[in-house]
């Protein structure tokens, strides 16, 4: 998103000096050149802390669920939701300290759907190198899923995300 533009208005205001004479005293001002209605699509956010229990999963899709439908991305609903299954069992098998939760945040700005868990677990999460029977596709399947995904630092912790890109409504 750009910057909003800025225009320059030199002002020339009259005013009298203690003689009583006029001079003009220019005054300029910065103004944003946007007009007065036009609507500013600002980043929506939505989080919610789920703690360490089975029923988190459900409860992280649910959540996610609602916001999509709240922002009209219908669409890409069945991806996104098993998307953040996906990172949030990672987080509960892999993350969450016992005692501990982690945190849920969907970010959109009309053109980027942003999916974030936060938990303060150590590690960082990869994609493994054999394929295996059972278990541990969870991140092959994001990274197929999804426009981008990638690890982030926190302390204590990380976040791990995954981004889809959106139809221009």
């Amino acid at each position: 998103m750009s910057p909003p533009p800025i225009v320059l208005d030199p002002v020339c205001t009259p005013t009298r000096n203690l003689s009583g004479s006029t001079h003009c005293q220019s005054v300029i001002t910065l103004r944003d050149a946007r007009p007065v209605n036009e609507v500013i699509q600002l980043p929506v956010l939505r989080e919610k802390f789920l703690l360490r229990t089975r029923r988190s999963v459900p409860a992280a899709r649910a959540f996610a669920r609602d916001a999509l439908a709240e922002w009209g991305l219908a669409p890409q609903t069945d991806d996104v939701l098993l998307c953040v299954s996906e990172l949030a069992t990672n987080a509960l098998l892999h993350g969450v300290p016992p005692g501990r939760g982690f945190l849920v945040r969907l970010a959109y700005d009309g053109s980027v759907l942003r999916v974030e868990l936060h938990d303060s677990g150590d590690g960082e999460p990869h994609i493994p190198c054999e394929a295996r029977d059972e278990g541990g596709h969870g991140l092959l399947l994001v990274s197929a899923l999804a426009d981008k995904w990638g690890v982030g630092a926190r302390v204590p912790g990380k976040v791990v995300w995954c981004e889809f890109l959106t139809p221009p409504p």
